[in-house]
């Protein structure tokens, strides 16, 4: 592997993540594993009141230094973003990684450390993890709780 792969910033992002653990009162949990190289990573959120927004979060990376950084960003800068920054930033993320498009910007910006893994596609999956399951954990809590809503009273008409 290059050493501009594993480049001391990668390297630093891998050896301190934030939030490490499990979030007792999470709205959702999601593990994801990739099945090339084994690595999983398990993220668990706590969405606002209206759902719009990450209040908490936990994870559990066990993975490659690649997914262990991108776990790390993901964790130091989600909470307090709108759950629609997280799905702009994983897509953001997929598109460099797959199609050569620019680095994604604003609170993520840090993933574009992990640019030169466009390089090597077995990597990709192992890099996206954290965020397909912190999408995932955002999307399964937004189910639950829409679900678990009181239904409107029928209007008699």
């Amino acid at each position: 592997m290059s050493a501009e792969l594993y480049h001391n910033r990668v390297l630093e992002l891998a050896a301190n993540i934030p939030h490490v653990g499990r979030l007792e009162d999470a709205d959702a949990s999601v593990e994801k594993v990739s099945r090339v190289c084994g690595s999983i990573v398990r993220v668990d959120v706590k969405l606002s009141e209206d759902g719009d927004t990450v209040e908490a979060v936990a994870v559990d990376p066990r993975a490659c230094a690649l997914g262990q950084a991108a776990t790390s960003v993901l964790a130091e800068h989600i909470i307090g973003a709108e759950v629609d920054e997280v799905f702009a930033a994983r897509d953001a993320l997929r598109a460099m990684l797959k199609d050569g498009a620019e680095p994604p910007e604003g609170r993520f910006a840090e993933l574009r450390h992990l640019q030169g893994v466009a390089d090597y596609p077995p990597r990709h999956t192992s890099t996206m993890l954290a965020f397909e399951a912190a999408c995932d954990a955002i999307e399964t809590a937004r189910t639950n709780r829409a679900a678990a809503a009181p239904s409107a009273p029928a209007v008699a008409g």
